[in-house]
């Protein structure tokens, strides 16, 4: 499936893509929007949004957030 969405973003179509698998989406995208429970909580480049602190509490949970070995 990466193999067929980047060719499909390699010939230049727009998609919109929902998906939980970061780094399937990290990979394709230009641009991201994180959602957590219903609410945006980060837009941007997939560099930007991999480093924004909510993202990580949202999706890893706040002790990794805040540097915990946990």
């Amino acid at each position: 499936m990466l193999q067929q969405l980047l060719q499909l973003k390699a010939s230049g179509l727009t998609m919109l893509l929902v998906e939980h698998k970061l780094d399937l989406v990290m990979t394709v995208s230009d641009r991201v929007l994180v959602l957590d429970d219903g609410q945006l909580i980060a837009q941007g480049r997939p560099e930007e949004v991999r480093r924004n602190p909510r993202v990580i509490e949202a999706y890893l949970g706040k002790s990794f957030s805040e540097g915990s070995d946990a």
